[in-house]
């Protein structure tokens, strides 16, 4: 069997959310956060699609530069860091995924205030070389965390540690979980794209109790679902194995269709702006496809506003800012595209490729890659590199940002990264 090297920088979002950026950026019928100055409380951000307010970040750093605090965290995980009132939250993997951990930090210190065994497992299963058994990043909202394992379990905490529910939703992963749960309302919406079954969940927030699920057929899938507002409704936009759907979040009826042709693993979350739905991935040729969402049924033939196949991640979500779309490819290509036409601004290598998804903050785009590397680049259609930042460690899973720092997770270190007061 071919390898996939899924995404293990799995994404979250919360449902009612509205424009968070700072910088006037036409985004279109974007979703809304709050506590944006203080708060990351999923992957991406509060916007779910890794759009950061902050101001006064630093524009370098290195182990020696700017780095405010640095702690070990034990196991493995690729999940992002998730904060709120003054905690960070992260999922690790103790003795090979037999001990499934939720981790919370001091934001201020770093100092580690919480480790919560979640579930114990006899069998934890396989996975790929690059994935971990925590892969799925956490989601915070109020004293409440959701924590999610793949099939090997999903589960509500508080934010002093208790455990209020768990639950297993049945489904075997051949490369190790990945997709994260999104927050919508008073649902806890699953991705459960296995090998033997694939489906769609959604839990009562409260009680983890099944509210809907939503089967669908093909090859199993890696993404996490994006939860957009439009001028019809709220749309759940998923991105499956062979094509791309719209659910309704409230019930998971399916609203729109578009297929993919026959590309297996999406991976890349899909984002939202300028009235579009951007969707990219699939191996072995990945393909980005800008969608109106305004349809209903199998809408292939006529609201696909344009595709391309050049330079286009397998792994990394897009990143749009106003009326460009940037991608990041899995060979350290960056690329600038109009939104709207899909017409290329800039296309350059930015070092190795990597999985973390861009990031726009402080009015910059930064690329990661996997090796701890990270390239800072001006927004706009002329490309200008700004600066080039390492780490010590590989650098999978998605950083955070709050206040005037970045919280980056490597695969055995949290580092803060802010200038001093």
């Amino acid at each position: 069997m071919s390898i996939i090297m899924p995404n293990w920088c799995r994404a979250v979002t919360v449902c009612c959310i509205a424009s968070i950026l700072s910088i006037d950026l036409a985004l279109g019928a974007e979703p809304v956060a709050t506590n944006v100055e203080v708060d990351w409380p999923q992957f991406r951000g509060p916007d779910g699609q890794g759009h950061a307010s902050a101001r006064e970040l630093p524009l370098t750093w290195s182990e020696t530069e700017n780095v405010a605090w640095k702690v070990a965290i034990p196991g493995l995980g690729w999940s992002s860091p998730v904060i709120q009132n003054g905690q960070i939250w992260l999922t690790a993997a103790i003795d090979d995924g037999h001990s499934l951990r939720a981790i919370g930090l001091d934001q201020r210190t770093g100092e580690q205030l919480h480790d919560v065994e979640v579930f114990t497992i006899d069998m934890p299963g396989r996975v790929h070389d690059l994935n971990s058994h925590a892969t799925p990043t956490p989601v915070i909202e109020g004293n409440r965390l959701y924590v999610h394992f793949g099939g090997n379990g999903t589960a509500c905490l508080t934010t002093d540690g208790a455990i209020i529910w768990k639950v297993k939703l049945e489904h075997q992963t051949y490369y190790g979980p990945s997709s994260t749960p999104v927050l919508c309302d008073d649902l806890l919406i699953v991705p459960c794209q296995g090998t033997d079954t694939r489906y769609t969940a959604a839990l009562d927030k409260q009680t983890g109790e099944i509210r809907w699920k939503q089967p669908h057929a093909g090859r199993n899938s890696e993404s996490t679902p994006l939860v957009i507002e439009t001028s019809a409704g709220r749309q759940l936009v998923s991105n499956l194995a062979d094509r791309v759907v719209a659910y309704d979040p409230r019930t998971g009826s399916e609203l729109w269709s578009v297929a993919q042709g026959d590309n297996f693993a999406q991976v890349p979350r899909p984002v939202y702006g300028c009235g579009l739905v951007f969707v990219c991935g699939g191996y072995f040729s990945p393909l980005v496809q800008a969608i109106r969402p305004d349809g209903r049924g199998d809408v292939t033939a006529s609201h696909v506003v344009w595709s391309l196949r050049e330079a286009v991640p397998q792994n990394p979500s897009p990143l749009i800012v106003g009326d460009e779309l940037y991608l990041f490819s899995d060979k350290g290509i960056g690329s600038c595209l109009d939104a709207r036409s899909g017409e290329l601004r800039w296309r350059e290598r930015l070092g190795k490729g990597g999985y973390a998804s861009p990031l726009l903050a402080d009015g910059r785009i930064h690329f990661w890659n996997d090796d701890g590397e990270t390239s800072v680049v001006a927004v706009g259609r002329q490309f200008q590199k700004l600066s080039t930042n390492r780490l010590d460690g590989r650098t999978f899973a998605s950083p955070a940002v709050a206040g005037r720092a970045f919280y980056v997770r490597t695969e055995t270190h949290v580092y803060r990264i802010e200038k001093p007061a």
